[in-house]
């Protein structure tokens, strides 16, 4: 069960995530975390679920409406550009999803641009090793990779969480 390895609360307490928060789902796919930042931010809250695949957030849709959120806004990104309103994130969750960017430090950049002054890029992907559920190994990205990306991009790693079993978290801010 994905909860088990993901640990989707403990990710959002690890960030700061709370009642009102004003957060993003990038690549958000299927919204799997989506509906659980919903839940979390409540209804003074907001998410954005991003992706740059139109039948995602269609189905995203979909899905926050069956389950009754009305703090969800869907949002068609570009290769490049997240599309996000500027200075407006308490938090941006890219997860499992940075193996999938074309232009990494482009949309880096832009989310840093979409961060508040006290916000944080979370950026959570599959360790190198190949364990646990996930894409092959060699479609893996290092996080070396991703923190060189985040400092071109204007980022800073604050820290770095080791309490997921499969993957690494890493956590940015301007």
């Amino acid at each position: 069960d994905r909860d088990l390895w993901q640990r989707p609360d403990q990710i959002m307490d690890a960030m700061g995530i709370a009642d009102a928060s004003v957060v993003a789902d990038i690549g958000a796919g299927s919204g799997w975390f989506t509906v659980r930042l919903a839940r979390r931010v409540g209804p003074q809250g907001l998410v954005y679920a991003e992706d740059v695949q139109q039948a995602m957030l269609t189905a995203i849709s979909r899905r926050v409406g069956r389950e009754g959120f009305n703090n969800v806004r869907t949002v068609l990104g570009l290769k490049n550009d997240p599309r996000l309103p500027p200075a407006s994130l308490d938090a941006v969750l890219v997860v499992d999803a940075y193996q999938e960017i074309e232009d990494r430090v482009s949309i880096l950049t832009n989310l840093a641009k979409a961060l508040k002054p006290q916000g944080m890029l979370g950026i959570i992907d599959f360790r190198l090793d190949g364990t646990g559920p996930g894409p092959d190994a060699d479609e893996r990205v290092s996080p070396d990779v991703v923190v060189k990306d985040a400092k071109v991009a204007g980022l800073r790693l604050l820290r770095q969480e080791t309490f997921l079993p499969y993957q690494y978290f890493l956590i940015f801010g301007k």
